[in-house]
């Protein structure tokens, strides 16, 4: 039995050298064991080349093993700019876009004088609009439970290009999506520097009734707020008089209506809380008010009632 162990021993030690001698080589330029998995070309060129070999054939994964060792080794070399463009290529052939926007991000980063920039800028751009769309983030395979990353990626997009194409309409999509996370407050500081910081762009006239619209949400809260309710429909008011014809004046209107219809609501209430409590002199001239202001809404019909019951109470 000690024989046949000591057997098994030696044949297994033999098999793990050979499988281990398989993935080194005598190198005699240099004198060492070089491990060709880990090796890297003579020169960046030749390291470039082979890796784009790599990617033309879509093997991706190889690619990218390839290009990395290429920026570790050669990291101030030109093909180490273009190397970083191409992991993001990769990346975004694969489906994995937060991967590939993080590449391409390097590119700014660290190559700021790469002729790829406004190209990047545009991919960025593009992949903020895909995770605004429900695309999600991915890390082996699995979707990741994390906030939109459009968030990050359109905030980059503003400060990779100030002034650029891009700027006005990526942080216009930025406010839409914190919008849409109900970060009203944070969505309207993105529509306010649309705005300001890009005033005759095509986005400044719908940022005025986006920040309108998030005045309205916030007057929708769990707790009614009438000022925010006030200042979302002189918002709404607003940009009907400045933009009569744009296709979101209709829409405004009917904000505008709801708005209208919330007040008048709001005011009936306060006067019925008056003529429950008995004080009928205050009931009446909330109940008065809603007539008067909101004589179009369902709440003036109301209110007449009330006022006429009142009446036959003395």
């Amino acid at each position: 039995m000690k024989r046949l162990i000591l057997l098994f021993l030696a044949v297994f030690f033999a098999y793990s050298l050979n499988c281990a001698y398989a993935y080194w080589i005598w190198t005699p330029k240099t004198g060492k064991w070089v491990n060709p998995k880990t090796a890297v070309k003579p020169t960046p060129k030749e390291q470039f080349d082979f890796a784009k070999s790599s990617y033309d054939a879509k093997n991706y994964e190889e690619a990218q093993q390839e290009f990395k060792k290429l920026i570790k080794h050669y990291p101030k070399s030109a093909e180490a700019a273009e190397s970083q463009y191409y992991l993001g290529l990769s990346y975004e052939a694969q489906g994995d876009l937060y991967e590939a926007f993080q590449s391409y991000q390097k590119v700014i980063d660290k190559y700021p004088f790469s002729e790829r920039i406004q190209e990047i800028i545009e991919r960025e751009y593009k992949i903020g609009e895909a995770f605004m769309s429900g695309a999600k983030r991915k890390a082996l395979g699995m979707t990741l439970p994390v906030e939109n990353p459009s968030i990050e990626i359109f905030t980059k997009v503003i400060e990779n290009s100030t002034y650029g194409p891009l700027a006005a309409k990526a942080e216009y999509k930025l406010g839409l999506v914190l919008k849409s996370l109900m970060r009203y407050y944070e969505a309207e500081e993105a529509f306010d520097k649309v705005i300001s910081n890009y005033p005759d762009s095509e986005w400044a006239e719908a940022s005025k009734f986006q920040i309108a619209a998030c005045r309205a949400a916030v007057s929708r809260g769990p707790q009614y707020d009438q000022g925010a309710a006030g200042e979302a429909k002189e918002k709404f008011e607003e940009f009907v008089r400045e933009h009569p014809d744009a296709v979101l004046s209709d829409e405004a209107e009917k904000n505008i209506e709801l708005l209208r219809n919330k007040e008048a609501q709001s005011t009936y209430d306060i006067a019925v809380f008056y003529e429950k409590q008995k004080a009928i002199g205050a009931a009446k001239i909330y109940y008065n008010e809603v007539i008067d202001k909101y004589s179009d809404t369902q709440w003036a019909k109301k209110a007449a009632e009330k006022l006429e019951n009142l009446e036959k109470k003395k």
